[in-house]
């Protein structure tokens, strides 16, 4: 019987550009971010303890915050999360051609948002805020299920609490300010400037930073594909 093995196509600058693959992914959440809270409703479509957080607070009355929005977002988060682990359960710490499709279908969902929001019918509808809202959600559930299973270290895409911690705790301690300039600044400073340039994007519609955000995950697509990916062959 045949047995499958894995032909790698990456060689020794992978782990890097991997790197620089999830530090894109890192901006596009904080692009998708800014679009959930301050043109969805006030949800976050990607960083979910704030959405949890909201959640508490709405239960209590306060502020008068949305309650059916973040919910639902928690969910389809955590549908799309599954969705990836199931695909990549085999595959793990490698660009397969399941993260390639994980991050397509993500990028496809985020292209017909924006294309939704640019129909005048559509753009102001409350129905199409709670499918963007959700879908998109869904959307950053299989990417951060795609940057768990490739592992890069201190990034996950869509968190940057432990990422903090971390940084504050073992860069800062051991290292003093010189220790600080690493992928953990980075990546929080990436998330940061995807955040604020979501939110400049907004004065020119939702359909904006949505595309935008579309186009870098399918050139993150295209780059690690061509760079990374292995394949299971049979020998």
């Amino acid at each position: 019987m045949a047995t499958p093995v894995i032909a790698p196509r990456s060689g020794e600058r992978a782990p890097t550009v991997t790197l620089w693959m999830m530090m894109v992914l890192t901006f596009v959440t904080g692009l998708v971010d800014a679009v959930g809270f301050l043109g969805l409703d006030r949800v976050f479509v990607g960083n979910m303890t704030g959405n949890i957080v909201i959640l508490g607070m709405a239960v209590a009355g306060a502020d008068d915050l949305p309650v059916l929005g973040p919910a639902i977002a928690l969910a389809t988060f955590t549908i799309g999360a599954y969705i990836g682990g199931m695909v990549l359960r085999r595959r793990r710490k490698e660009w397969s051609g399941g993260v390639s499709l994980l991050l397509l279908t993500g990028a496809l969902v985020l292209a017909l948002l924006g294309v939704a929001y640019l129909l005048p019918d559509w753009a102001e509808s409350d129905v199409l805020e709670l499918i963007a809202s959700s879908t998109t959600a869904a959307a950053m559930g299989m990417q951060a299920a795609v940057a768990r299973s490739l592992a890069v270290a201190d990034v996950t895409t869509v968190v940057v609490t432990s990422t903090l911690t971390s940084l504050a705790s073992e860069s800062l301690v051991a290292g003093g300010v010189k220790g600080v300039w690493n992928r953990r600044f980075a990546a929080i400073a990436i998330i940061f400037g995807g955040a604020l340039v979501g939110a400049l994007l907004l004065r020119f519609g939702v359909a904006v930073p949505l595309m935008l955000a579309a186009v870098l995950t399918v050139a993150v697509v295209v780059f690690g594909h061509r760079s990374l990916y292995t394949r299971a062959v049979s020998v």
